[in-house]
């Protein structure tokens, strides 16, 4: 999933501004005969995305509608890209009779903020993606909760790009590795840390892993911080590329790409796996080796069908409950998103 510079609303995160007014942006799709909750209501859930323009919260909005086809209860989609339109949308759904709602955070430290404001208003609540951070910096263990296995993912990565290393017979005397890091989102650090982890624990020395830190999350955020780092390491001849998702891996491989690094001197592995496909179509290849897929379908499916049980039948779902990715590159893509529900 795509990751957002942290948004915060102090309002939120104090509860004290807790009717701020904004409008929203939804869009609701519902079976012919919704079903009806413990208290006869029928069935109906949001499902808030920080950033609903991305291929990764369309694609969880769609297999949460075939979920609620199948079921027979509401979905209501909501844009939420900042702390205000959370809590609009929050009391809208409140209004509009929702027993409960699933959300992807812009801010995950507007976490405190969000449960009180879901408490208040009588709406159960799954945070997705993204875990929610309370008031002392950890996770909210306490919120139910489904996301990815980011260490284990970061890990999956920087053991394919150490394979891929062997492959090519490169050698750490003249090979490098680029972390492209955000490591104020706690998913993105561990997905990093993962990668480098598991290089370190390959075999690759420590002192030649360096770290590109982000301004933005993004690719253009990506491309200036490893323009920085190419400047600092001009003599490194070939780079191992890792970052906390797609676009991290893109804006890196377009910077290499500036420098005279291609797909036979540098190699990159991303995570998602939704934002690198026209890139992995390419005629030729670049350095974009390919990406760890993550699941909007279960991430999609699997949170709104436990609100639904939750909500019908008094049936609590996991406090925490985490996916895994596939390595999808050139070779298998098509096959894999075919498989996922993803392309037809």
């Amino acid at each position: 999933m795509k990751s957002l510079r942290p948004l915060v609303v102090p309002g939120l995160l104090a509860f004290g501004l807790l009717l701020a007014g904004c409008g929203k942006k939804s869009d609701a799709s519902a079976s012919a005969t919704p079903a009806a909750s413990g208290s006869g209501q029928p069935v109906k859930i949001g499902f808030l995305v920080k950033q609903p323009e991305e291929p990764w919260f369309q694609l969880e909005w769609k297999f949460a509608d075939l979920a609620a086809k199948d079921l027979g209860f509401t979905v209501v989609k909501i844009g939420a890209p900042d702390g205000e339109k959370v809590l609009s949308a929050i009391d809208n759904l409140a209004a509009a009779g929702a027993q409960g709602f699933v959300i992807c955070t812009p801010d995950t430290r507007l976490g405190p903020g969000i449960v009180a404001k879901a408490k208040a208003a009588g709406l159960k609540l799954i945070s997705v993606d993204d875990q929610f951070i309370g008031a002392d910096g950890k996770p909210m263990t306490e919120v139910h909760h489904l996301g990815i296995s980011a260490g284990k993912i970061g890990a999956d990565v920087g053991t394919t790009l150490a394979a891929e290393m062997k492959k090519r017979g490169w050698t750490p005397a003249d090979t490098a590795v680029c972390a492209v890091t955000f490591e104020e989102l706690a998913t993105a650090k561990e997905r990093t840390d993962g990668a480098i982890n598991a290089l370190i624990a390959a075999g690759f020395p420590a002192n030649r892993i360096f770290k590109a830190p982000q301004r933005t999350s993004d690719i253009p955020g990506a491309f200036d911080a490893v323009n920085v780092l190419l400047t600092q390491q001009p003599a490194v001849k070939h780079w191992l590329v890792c970052g906390m998702n797609d676009s991290a891996v893109l804006g890196a491989v377009r910077a290499l790409e500036g420098r005279g690094f291609a797909a036979d001197s540098s190699v990159g592995i991303g995570i998602n796996g939704t934002d690198c496909i026209p890139e992995l179509e390419k005629e030729k290849p670049t350095s974009f080796y390919g990406s760890m897929l993550l699941s909007p379908k279960r991430h999609g499916s699997e949170t709104v069908t436990m609100m639904y049980h939750w909500i019908k039948d008094g049936q609590e779902p996991p406090l925490d409950s985490r996916t895994t990715g596939i390595l999808i590159t050139r070779e298998n893509f098509r096959q894999v998103l075919k498989e996922q529900g993803i392309r037809e």
